[in-house]
């Protein structure tokens, strides 16, 4: 079925009646789309050609561009997408932890008990240097990078498919507090692995690696949504809606 001009302007006012657009504005987009649909059938173009084939998207970036698409919080999708991007490094963190602690999986230190038959046990202790130690250092640097860039990325995406009017404010902002929120979520690690020890002992590693990547993504999904809502409210559509591009 081919596209008509009538077809396209009435799809592309679904599109902007949809993201919430007000009605003088999508009656003003509206005349101008079928003022340039127009102008390219005279040129002997097709409507599919100019529109590029999506015409949703067509609307959408029209809206985008004039600063007509009301910005909503979507606290929700920020949160559930910087968790996403947070995931990995905060496992590979707990797995790290588990290498350089002592007793670890890469420490080769031993204590041997040896029962004496007229005297108390004697305990031989055979230290070694734990190469677990600078692996989890320099990982947990490397995770502490990875994540950064993870969670701004999945963020990014997130709301670029939302077509998010507001959404380079939020990554200038994300991009500023992401080392704090890390660095929170890396105390959160830091103070579970205390309680552990205090209220667990011997079952302390279970708790921080069953607990601790659920902490950290935690903080961080928590602190990406907070600085989401603090930089970003919802603007006022019927402010902005004659607002043109370089105004």
């Amino acid at each position: 079925m081919t596209l008509t001009v009538d077809d396209a302007i009435h799809q592309a006012m679904e599109t902007w009646h949809r993201l919430g657009i007000e009605q003088d504005a999508v009656d003003e987009m509206a005349e101008e789309l079928a003022a340039d649909l127009t102008a390219a059938a005279v040129d002997g173009r097709a409507v599919t050609d100019y529109i590029g084939g999506d015409l949703d998207a067509l609307a959408t970036s029209w809206a985008v561009e004039r600063g007509l698409l009301p910005s909503r919080p979507h606290l929700k999708e920020t949160a559930v997408a910087a968790a996403k991007g947070a995931a990995i490094p905060a496992v590979v963190a707990v797995i790290l932890w588990m290498a350089g602690t002592p007793g670890g999986l890469l420490d080769r230190s031993t204590e041997l008990r040896v029962t004496q038959p007229d005297g108390p046990p004697l305990v031989e202790v055979h230290n070694y240097p734990n190469p677990g130690i600078p692996l989890m250092w320099v990982g947990w640097a490397v995770c502490l990078v990875a994540a950064f860039f993870l969670i701004r990325r999945a963020v990014a995406a997130k709301l670029q498919r939302r077509h998010d009017p507001a959404r380079e404010e939020t990554l200038r902002a994300i991009t500023k507090a992401l080392p704090l929120i890390l660095l929170a979520a890396a105390l959160a690690a830091t103070v579970l692995n205390f309680m552990g020890a205090y209220a667990f002992d011997y079952f302390q590693g279970i708790v921080n690696v069953l607990v601790g990547p659920f902490a950290m993504v935690g903080v961080v999904a928590a602190g990406t949504a907070w600085v989401r809502d603090r930089t970003c409210p919802p603007l006022n559509a019927s402010r902005l809606k004659y607002r043109t591009p370089g105004i």
